[in-house]
């Protein structure tokens, strides 16, 4: 055998496609693999946005419309937060009635300040998709910050209270 092609008798001829001007691009050129430059759009700057999965909680964003209003309409509780990790993007709420912690995504977090352990919050609750069993903290606010520590703004700026 030897390694160069020969064509092989009795074959169709194979006809080159046809390119216009205006035809679609192959899905498989490198040209359609990169998004076009004016729908870039600024993204947080996340140090771990290339390695995480994307989260099925039910953040601010990608909440439905129905379990948003839902939510506005419950009731208000309030509560200490337990832990908040800013890194992470998420953290837990003690609440003032005792229970089980409630979860709070760094997206439901409403005001100036990142929470830290021992602020009292105000929030209302939303279910968690998709059993619905478990529940998470939505439209938290901080009431009083813990005396005595240091918060961050989300703009980064240190304040002592």
């Amino acid at each position: 055998m030897s390694s160069q092609a020969t064509p092989i008798q009795g074959s169709r001829p194979v006809t080159p496609p046809l390119i216009s001007a205006g035809s679609p691009q192959s899905p498989v050129s490198p040209e359609c693999l990169h998004p076009p430059a004016c729908r870039h759009r600024d993204r947080s700057p996340s140090p771990m946005r290339g390695y995480l999965i994307p989260s099925p909680l039910p953040t601010r964003r990608n909440r439905t419309c129905s379990a948003t209003a839902r939510a506005s309409e419950g009731p208000l509780f309030t509560g200490v937060c337990k832990c908040f990790s800013r890194s992470k993007g998420h953290g837990f709420i003690t609440p003032s009635d005792g229970g089980n912690d409630i979860f709070v995504h760094i997206s439901d977090i409403e005001g100036e300040y990142v929470p830290v352990e021992g602020d009292e919050v105000s929030y209302k609750i939303c279910s968690i998709p998709p059993k619905h069993v478990k529940i998470q903290a939505v439209e938290v606010t901080i009431t009083h910050l813990k005396p005595g520590t240091k918060h961050e703004t989300w703009a980064g700026r240190v304040v002592n209270s």
